[in-house]
C-alpha cells in the first residue's frame, strides 16, 4: 500500500548551515509534516575549501587558527568531504522519505552561484573559496534528491517569501508560517521558517506545467 494522500505530494525546503541543514516538509495547503536539521559529514572539517584550501594558497597563515597544508593534502581533503556529503544527503533524504506520511514530490535548495568547476581552481579563486563549502552541500542535497526521482526547484532568498505567497494564492505567508511554528513548537528560528518558506514556494514550481 502506498503512503497516504492529503491532497498532493509533499514539498521539503532547505536551509543550509555549514554542514547541516534544517529540512521542513510541508503538505499542499501549508500543513507542516516534518522539520528535522541533519549533519551532512559529521566530524569531518566543515569547510574545507574555505579553510584547508585556502591555507594551501598561503591565504590566512599569519591567524591563529591556521595551519600549513600541502596543496594536494587539501584537494584530497576536499574530496572526502566532498563523498562524504553526497552520502550524508543520500540519508538524510532517505530516513526524510520513510518518515513523513506523503510521498515527496520536490525540494527546495537556495540557488548556488556559479564557480570554476574544479577543486583546485575554486581554491585558486578566492571569492570561489569562500563559497564552495556551502555549494557542495547545496549540491549533495539537490544531488540526492534527484536521484530519488524528486523535482529540485533552485530559490532567491530575496524572493522567496513572495514566490511562497504566490503559489498559495495569499499576500503573504508570514502567519502561515508563524503558525507552523506555534503547532509544532520550539525551535522555531529564522532558518526554520525559510526553509518552511522555501518548500511552499516549491509547491508552485512543482504545479506549473513541464
Amino acid at each position: 500500500m502506498g503512503k497516504a494522500s492529503l491532497g498532493s505530494a509533499a514539498t521539503v525546503g532547505v536551509a543550509e548551515h555549514g554542514n547541516s541543514a534544517i529540512l521542513v516538509t510541508v503538505a499542499t495547503g501549508g500543513e507542516l509534516l516534518d522539520r528535522r536539521r541533519v549533519d551532512l559529514t559529521h566530524d569531518l572539517p566543515s569547510q574545507p575549501y574555505h579553510h584547508e584550501g585556502a591555507w594551501a594558497m598561503g591565504r590566512y597563515l599569519n591567524s591563529p587558527w591556521a595551519k600549513s597544508i600541502a596543496l594536494a593534502d587539501a584537494v584530497a581533503l576536499i574530496e572526502r568531504v566532498h563523498a562524504a556529503a553526497e552520502r550524508g544527503a543520500r540519508e538524510a533524504l532517505e530516513a526524510l522519505a520513510a518518515a513523513v506520511p506523503v510521498s515527496i514530490a520536490g525540494i527546495a535548495i537556495r540557488v548556488c552561484p556559479e564557480l570554476p568547476p574544479t577543486i583546485e581552481e575554486r581554491i585558486a579563486d578566492n571569492r570561489a573559496a569562500t563559497l564552495a563549502d556551502s555549494v557542495m552541500y547545496r549540491q549533495a542535497l539537490a544531488s540526492a534528491a534527484e536521484a530519488r526521482g524528486w523535482a529540485v526547484h533552485w530559490y532567491d532568498r530575496e524572493h522567496v517569501a513572495r514566490d511562497a505567497a504566490g503559489a498559495l494564492g495569499r499576500d503573504d505567508i508570514d502567519a502561515l508560517v508563524a503558525a507552523m511554528g506555534r503547532a509544532i513548537g520550539p525551535p522555531w528560528q529564522a532558518k526554520h521558517k525559510l526553509a518552511a518558506t522555501a518548500a511552499l514556494a516549491a509547491m508552485g514550481s512543482l504545479a506549473k506545467p513541464r
